[in-house]
């Protein structure tokens, strides 16, 4: 094992705790997390990604919502759609995930910790925190916004029913361009139809 991997397998191994404690906390969002991190893990092999992309993917994917921690019950658990002020709050998760991960000061943290921040960015810049827009945002940050809306989609809320495969392809599709990068979205399309994450069809 070469010094990356070590450093990689301590990261993942002192952050355990966080996912831990995200499942005591809620564990949807657990659950969420470990399908997004498989779905990302797998688009960023078919990119072709270097090893050290990977695993910094893997980590980022993985605690791409640990800052939903820091997040109040009354919005996180609320069973209609968020109002604006509430909505203002929840996008704060992103930059909490942030500060988690920074603060474990491990190997890796900060890359982990930059792909956390960034993955509520929009392909043409409307999207949170910082408005970043097409390659400015990260490789890792828009694999992870294409994996946790598919995943998001295909799960039943209070607020929406549960969509089938072919519903949810739909909707990626037309907001392709927009929140999502082209390229890595054809490299989805491809890989998810064999997908274990794969949702169920009508």
């Amino acid at each position: 094992m070469n010094l990356e991997d070590e450093a990689f397998n301590a990261l993942i191994k002192y952050t355990k705790a966080l996912s831990v404690a995200l499942g005591y906390r809620d564990l949807s969002t657990q659950l969420h997390s470990d399908r997004v991190q498989g779905l990302s893990a797998s688009i960023g092999k078919s990119c072709g990604l270097s090893h050290t992309e990977i695993n910094t993917l893997i980590v980022a994917a993985a605690f791409h919502d640990i800052g939903k921690i820091g997040i109040p019950d009354n919005i996180l658990f609320k069973p209609s759609q968020l109002d604006k002020t509430e909505w203002e709050i929840m996008k704060r998760h992103s930059e909490i995930g942030e500060e988690i991960m920074l603060a474990t000061e491990l190997t890796g943290s900060k890359q982990a910790a930059q792909l956390i921040r960034h993955h509520h960015e929009h392909y043409n810049g409307m999207g949170y925190p910082d408005k970043l827009a097409g390659e400015n945002i990260p490789i890792g940050s828009r694999i992870i916004s294409i994996a946790d809306s598919y995943d998001a989609i295909s799960v039943t809320r209070s607020y929406h029913h549960v969509r089938t495969h072919q519903e949810i392809m739909a909707i990626l599709h037309e907001e392709t361009g927009e929140k999502y990068d082209p390229e890595l979205m054809r490299v989805f399309c491809e890989i998810i139809e064999t997908s274990q994450f794969k949702a169920a069809k009508a």
